[in-house]
């Protein structure tokens, strides 16, 4: 950081308490947090006439087309070179294996939260010029009482200009890290996600990786965590590398962006030609449920359309790539005429 910060422990500080007070200022610790505490510096959210992430139809369309293949939810990080294990039992505990699998499987691949970004913290409680030059680096206050959590815990930064204010998210995030570290988040935002060197990790189809050291590392209203999400959203929809994240847990917050981008086109075209027809019945419902006012869903709605006339209710009135989700649609159609002309053969 540009300017060095030293932190102020207000607990055992071993500073004489008109030190402290000449530091804070006229105004004492407990005043400042009573002023604070209902303050978590998030937006309130707004009222949308389309329906949240967490909302539970859109929940359940999102798990339905992320898929549940359990080879790539439990490939492991890395290779391990040792000696294989066998064992052998019934049909009956192989099911009950598979059930057990299955369910580990889903608390995997429960989807980060897609929520609005911060507010930005622009608290100022005092200005006083008379400490200007006091010290030459920030002085940052803190709160280390235990049972707070972390939004309610009170951060004070005293500028070098002798400006009180409330610290920002950058200086929290890193405060916080400090007195309560999670597990493997760092105090410094790691090089991965500077805008240089992402493109670096999209060439090498780290997109994966990208996003689960970005829930690691960042709040999920975090600037940075709605940043990258959508940086390695861009790139899988130009590059139309969407299965790098099927069965994961991340693909179903990428489906979610993409249809509020009013995007759908390229992943549609995708799972058709995986012959995936009702995860393309659930995206497009899915894209009338946050845009009820476009022209298919007004007659999806109208007709009671399901299927294939949804599918190409939807390319015909709002897609953006209609000749080529035309051509794969036919191509599926063709197909499935196929299978069912040699099956009539066979029992012929």
């Amino acid at each position: 950081m540009a300017t060095y910060m030293r932190n102020v422990f207000l607990v055992s500080s071993g500073m004489s308490s008109r030190s402290l007070h000449r530091l804070m200022g006229k105004r004492t610790f407990k005043e400042l947090q009573y002023r604070v505490m209902c303050t978590s510096g998030t937006e309130e959210p707004r009222k949308l006439d389309i329906p949240q992430f967490n909302d539970p139809q859109v929940q359940a369309i999102l798990k339905r087309i992320t898929g549940l293949d359990l080879e790539k939810v439990f490939r492991p990080a890395r290779e391990k070179h040792g000696r294989s294990s066998y064992k052998l039992v019934s049909e009956k505990k192989l099911k009950e294996l598979q059930i057990e699998a299955e369910e580990k499987a889903k608390v995997r691949l429960e989807m980060p939260p897609v929520v609005a970004e911060r507010k930005p913290i622009h608290k100022i409680f005092a200005r006083n010029p008379e400490l200007r030059g006091l010290d030459s680096s920030k002085l940052v206050f803190t709160d280390i009482s235990f049972g707070l959590r972390d939004r309610d815990r009170l951060i004070v930064v005293r500028d070098p200009d002798g400006t009180l204010r409330m610290a920002n998210w950058e200086e929290r995030d890193r405060i916080t890290q400090v007195y309560k570290p999670r597990p493997r988040r760092q105090i410094e935002v790691p090089k991965l996600f500077e805008e240089g060197q992402l493109p670096v990790l999209f060439s090498e189809e780290r997109h994966e990786m990208v996003l689960d050291a970005a829930c690691t590392q960042f709040e999920p209203d975090a600037a940075d965590f709605i940043r990258v999400h959508h940086r390695v959203y861009e790139d899988l929809d130009q590059t139309t590398k969407y299965d790098l994240l099927r069965s994961t847990r991340h693909f179903g917050g990428m489906a979610y962006y993409l249809a509020k981008q009013r995007r759908i086109d390229g992943l549609l075209v995708d799972i058709i030609q995986r012959y995936l027809i009702t995860d393309a019945e659930d995206l497009i419902i899915l894209y009338h449920m946050m845009h009820p006012q476009c022209k298919s869903a007004q007659e999806t709605k109208e007709k009671q359309l399901k299927g294939l006339e949804l599918i190409k209710t939807y390319i015909n009135c709002d897609s953006s790539q209609t000749g080529k989700l035309e051509l794969v649609l036919q191509s599926y159609e063709n197909e499935q005429a196929d299978s069912t002309t040699d099956e009539a053969t066979s029992m012929s």
